[in-house]
C-alpha cells in the first residue's frame, strides 16, 4: 500500500560531541520518507525555497520517493535549523531557526495522491494537519506527530485533530504536558480517550510505549554502540513504523508491535551518521538482520 507524509524539509547545521556538519539535508518529512522507503512506496507533500540545493533534491530519487508533491517556491527560502547536542546526546540547544517556507501556507495535495490509504501528518501546526487530513477521505490509517510548541499555543486545535486521526506519536514530556499525568500508561489512556485508537509515546534512549484500544506494549531502544547524530531519530522511527504498517496493510495490535520494532531498528541505523548518510547505504536485509538480533535480546520465554 502507498504511504504519504506531509511535513518539513530543511537544511540543517548540526553540532555534536562527535563533530559538526553544515548545510545538510534535514526535516521531519525527509527522515520519515527515507526510513519508510525500505518498506513501501512513499509520497511526500512539502515545500522548499528556490535555494534548495540540487544535491539534496537527488536524495529523494535515491530512496525512490515520489516527490510530485514537493513544491519549490520561487522567491522563498528553505527552512533552516542549527542545533548543538550536549555531551550525553540526550539534550540539545537550538542555536538558530529560519522558518522560510514553513511560515507560508501549506502546499496543496496533488489530486493523484488523495487516494493514499496510509497517511502520516508530520509535525506542523494542528490546524494545518487538519486541513491536510481532509485531503485523504479514503485513508485506512492516519497518524500524526506533534510537539510542545503546539501544546502551548494551539491546544484547542490539537484536541480537535485528535478526534480526526487514528494514532498519535509524541514523546514522554509532551504526553505529560497534554494530560498532566506523569505515569505514561495513565497519560496514554487519557490521550486515547480524546479520540485516537492508539498512542505511541517515545522515551528516547529508553525506548517507546504503545497503548492501543486492544492492549499495551513496550519496547526498549536498540542497544546502539555508535551514536554520531540523534537528529531525525524520532522521524525515522515513525517512518519505519508507518512503512511497515503500509507494507503489512494491517493495523491490529500484533502488527503495530512489530511496526514499533521496525521503527526502533531503522532509527538505530539513522543515528550512526549525520543526516541520511547511513540510511543511504542501508538495505532491507541489514534491517531484518538487526531486527532478529533485537528480538533475541528482548525475548525472555524458553
Amino acid at each position: 500500500m502507498s504511504l504519504i507524509v506531509t511535513g518539513s524539509i530543511g537544511i540543517d547545521t548540526v553540532i555534536t560531541p562527535t563533530g559538526r556538519a553544515d548545510d545538510i539535508l534535514g526535516g521531519s518529512c525527509t527522515y520519515f520518507a527515507a526510513a519508510a522507503s525500505f518498506f513501501a512506496p512513499v509520497r511526500i507533500v512539502a515545500a522548499v525555497g528556490d535555494d534548495f540545493p540540487d544535491e539534496h533534491m537527488a536524495v529523494f530519487d535515491h530512496f525512490n520517493v515520489d516527490a510530485t508533491g514537493l513544491e519549490v517556491r520561487a522567491g522563498s527560502k528553505t527552512f533552516r535549523w542549527t542545533g548543538e547536542y550536549q555531551q550525553d546526546m540526550n539534550d540539545r540547544d537550538t542555536l538558530d531557526v529560519q522558518q522560510g517556507v514553513l511560515a507560508e501556507p501549506l502546499p496543496a495535495v496533488p489530486k493523484a495522491f488523495r487516494a493514499t490509504e496510509y497517511v502520516f501528518l508530520a509535525n506542523t501546526h494542528p490546524a494545518g494537519q487538519m486541513e491536510l487530513r481532509a485531503s485523504f477521505p479514503q485513508a485506512k490509517l492516519v497518524v500524526a506527530d506533534t510537539m510542545d510548541l503546539w501544546l502551548n499555543t494551539a491546544l484547542d486545535e490539537l484536541k480537535a485533530l485528535l478526534r480526526q486521526i487514528d494514532g498519535l506519536v509524541l514523546n514522554d514530556s509532551e504526553a505529560l504536558m497534554l494530560t498532566g499525568e506523569r505515569n505514561m500508561v495513565v497519560a496514554a489512556q487519557k490521550i486515547v480517550d480524546m479520540g485516537p485508537k492508539f498512542v505511541v509515546i517515545k522515551k528516547g534512549e529508553h525506548g517507546c510505549m504503545l497503548l492501543h484500544e486492544d492492549g499495551v506494549a513496550a519496547l526498549p531502544a536498540f542497544p546502539a554502540s555508535k551514536v554520531v547524530d540523534p537528529t531525525g531519530a524520532g522521524d525515522s522511527f515513525a517512518g519505519g513504523m508507518m512503512g511497515y504498517l503500509a507494507e503489512a496493510d494491517r493495523t491490529d495490535l500484533a502488527t503495530l508491535k512489530r511496526a514499533l520494532a521496525y521503527g526502533t531498528i531503522v532509527a538505530s541505523y539513522n543515528i550512526e551518521s549525520f543526516s541520511l548518510e547511513r540510511l543511504k547505504t542501508l538495505c532491507r536485509t541489514e534491517i531484518d538482520q538487526r531486527l532478529a538480533q533485537f528480538a533475541d535480546a528482548v525475548r525472555f520465554d524458553a
